[in-house]
């Protein structure tokens, strides 16, 4: 394992020293918090396919595959498909809105009341979902060196928070980028082969699984559609996910980009679904269908190979762990924190505002590490997070976007009508039932359409500052002061 031991020390002490790069050039409010909104379509690709796949993409699709079969590629799908949507459909107007915050796209829409409910949902969101990209650092770590879970997650986190607090969003950009060279290699072009090779190649695999393996649909019609609930419509409207389409240096860069990002991901999907069906041939009676792609991994793969595709799965959770961690301190500093003090920071202070955000990843990072380390169950924090996500914000954001009769009383009845049902319907039918969701959104529907029409609609002046924001035409408050970014040459 020496060879493989000195690739990981080698990635890692690389997204240290990009961090400390980072840092060098994360001047401004909006060079650590969106990367001075200047990426170009290659980078912007790479990272936002490094962030919607994570170690739930990555472990857990093998997973799936491995206890259903080709169809286990759904939960990575329906990823794929949300952020193909959002691209297409939604990308352009977010990134025409210069804000750092979805709770701030909310206050620009319903004139500045939904910002503090609105962030203190997407905060847990973010917070749990941190938590859950943490937690898998016990998984490769226990693979890689052998330690326990606390050592672990300690371990994992501290890289992460330390280049994420140094850097801001160019630091996570540049290591995305990384990680995204390193999955594509590591997973697609060495792990997929190698794995059906070890099987036997589809043939044997057919006929050593049952014919359910290979029904597209297998995996059942119910699962598949809150799959498309939780995922395909929380890359609508998640918080980290905006906060990288604010990176993109023009709405053409968000749409083709993100395009581009989305259908790796369906590719990704389905190679996840293949390596753990070849798992299934080789392993057929693991303890937990998790445990396939470290096992696929440490007896099948070669020396330096093996290595390297642990480096694959240690970027997956990097990545989503480093984005989630930037948005839960962003919304946790802007939306809730300065709201509550009713700061309202003078303009030329870019600086202070670059510390007092670095302190908040670093508070919030050390929030996610010791809140990891409390909780054992993954899957059901994540359920956690995208339910109250999905549950809270999913109708007064696309309301917001698509609905002009939509009002603020609405958007706060939405998010509370919303947020409450989810959580005591999970009290009620469990964590990971489906009917938190289900009925969760539904009531967030009806309260956004009933209070909405009750009450008087948005004020003309509110509605037409919008539009201007949305057709780009009304310049960003950044834009007058924050002239160091102009300085710097957009990144390809």
């Amino acid at each position: 394992m020496a060879v493989d031991y000195l690739v990981i020390v080698v990635y890692l002490a690389g997204m240290l020293a990009m961090g400390w790069w980072g840092m060098r050039r994360a001047k401004s409010k909006s060079e650590f918090l969106v990367a001075g909104r200047r990426l170009g379509p290659a980078m912007y690709s790479g990272t936002m396919a490094a962030i919607v796949l994570g170690g739930a993409s990555t472990i857990g699709g093998v997973g799936l595959g491995y206890q259903y079969g080709l169809s286990g590629a759904w939960m990575v799908f329906t990823i794929g498909l949300g952020l193909l949507a959002l691209s297409v459909f939604f990308s352009a107007r977010i990134a025409r809105l210069k804000v750092y915050t979805v709770s701030e796209m909310l206050d620009l829409r319903y004139g500045g009341r939904a910002g503090v409910i609105s962030g203190l949902v997407m905060w847990a969101y973010t917070l749990m979902l941190a938590v859950t990209s943490t937690i898998a650092y016990a998984t490769i770590f226990d693979v890689l060196f052998d330690i326990n879970r606390t050592l672990a997650i300690v371990l994992g986190g501290s890289i992460v928070v330390a280049y994420s607090t140094l850097g801001g969003m160019w630091s996570i950009t540049l290591t995305d980028m990384v990680q995204f060279v390193v999955k594509t290699i590591g997973v697609l072009l060495l792990l997929l082969p190698i794995a059906v090779v070890k099987a036997g190649g589809f043939a044997e695999m057919k006929a050593q699984l049952p014919t359910e393996y290979f029904d597209p649909l297998g995996i059942g019609g119910e699962t598949i559609f809150t799959y498309v609930l939780i995922y395909t419509f929380g890359m609508l409207i998640g918080q980290d996910i905006w906060q990288r389409v604010f990176t993109a240096r023009s709405d053409r860069t968000a749409r083709w980009g993100g395009t581009v990002a989305g259908t790796y991901c369906l590719a990704y999907a389905v190679a996840g679904a293949v390596i753990g069906t070849a798992a299934k041939v080789l392993y057929p009676k693991l303890a937990s269908p998790d445990d396939a792609f470290a096992t696929i991994v440490k007896d099948e793969l070669p020396m330096g190979v093996r290595g390297l595709v642990l480096a694959a799965a240690l970027a997956a959770v990097m990545s989503t762990s480093s984005g989630a961690l930037i948005a839960c301190a962003t919304v946790a500093n802007n939306d809730i924190w300065a709201r509550l003090r009713g700061v309202v920071r003078p303009e030329g202070e870019q600086h202070d505002e670059v510390r007092g955000n670095r302190a908040f990843i670093l508070l919030m990072g050390l929030a996610v590490i010791a809140t990891a380390i409390a909780l054992n169950d993954v899957v059901q924090a994540l359920t956690v997070a995208y339910n109250l996500l999905v549950g809270g914000l999913l109708v007064p954001i696309l309301g917001g976007l698509l609905w002009k009769r939509g009002t603020a009383q609405g958007a706060l009845a939405s998010v509370a009508v919303g947020g409450l049902a989810v959580t005591g319907l999970m009290a009620t039918y469990g964590i990971l039932a489906n009917e938190p969701v289900y009925y969760g959104l539904l009531a967030s529907l009806a309260a956004y359409v009933v209070v909405s029409l009750a009450t008087r609609p948005t004020d003309a002046a509110v509605l037409a500052a919008w539009r201007e924001r949305l057709a780009g035409r009304a310049p960003a408050p950044e834009n007058a002061t924050e002239t160091v970014s102009e300085q710097v040459p957009a990144a390809q």
